[in-house]
């Protein structure tokens, strides 16, 4: 696709996994971005997350995922275009031209409230209620429990989390995750009933039952 578009007269930078896509879509200053859901480290729909909080830079997602409740996923946010694999690069052309046409709508989605195991988050506001009280935390504690409670259920790797926060990969000995984890397991535990669970040598998991 890099080859195609040159001949067409773009100007294309490739990132083959999502921490180092989100890197670099952060640092550039780029027309348009064409982001693929199923990417390594992290995936498509974080990627967007993270980068919408940030820029209102054109998304046109790529997948081979094609129920309507992952095209809704995308365009809620914040992708401008949704295109399902496979597909025609002369179509994907056509897309790309029409959404720098109209550049000039490209505001971002208002992001969803997230509810999980009595936790109420707002990204919005960066708020967060626990069983209806204000807790408060720190703003690098809000980026880790956001991460961890929209992935309720699933492991999220210690890569995963510091592609977000630092857009590079942990290190053995880092051990700056694990205060935070720490300080945010103080402010949500109830009855001594694990919130965030530990998967030793491998990262965290939002515990989704009832609190």
């Amino acid at each position: 696709m890099t080859d195609y578009f040159a001949q067409h007269g773009f100007q294309v930078e490739a990132a083959h996994d999502g921490r180092t896509g989100l890197a670099r879509a952060i640092e550039g200053s780029f027309d348009l971005i064409i982001l693929d859901v199923m990417l390594p480290v992290l995936d498509g729909f974080e990627v967007l997350r993270q980068l919408r909080k940030r820029s209102a830079t054109p998304v046109i997602m790529l997948t081979a995922r094609i129920s309507q409740s992952d095209r809704v996923a995308g365009l809620n946010s914040g992708a401008d275009d949704y295109l399902p694999k496979p597909f025609g690069p002369e179509e994907l052309l056509a897309r790309i031209r029409a959404v720098l046409r109209r550049t000039g709508h490209t505001d971002a989605a208002p992001p969803q409230i997230v509810e999980s195991a009595g936790l109420r988050i707002d990204p919005a506001t960066r708020a967060v209620w626990d069983h209806g009280e204000a807790i408060e935390i720190t703003s690098i504690e809000f980026d880790i429990l956001e991460i961890l409670v929209r992935s309720a259920g699933r492991i999220v790797t210690r890569d995963e989390l510091t592609a977000v926060l630092y857009q590079r990969p942990a290190t053995p000995y880092e051990r700056s995750l694990d205060v935070h984890i720490s300080h945010l397991r103080k402010k949500l535990e109830r009855d001594d009933r694990p919130v965030i669970r530990t998967i030793r040598g491998v990262g965290y998991q939002f515990m989704a039952g009832e609190r």
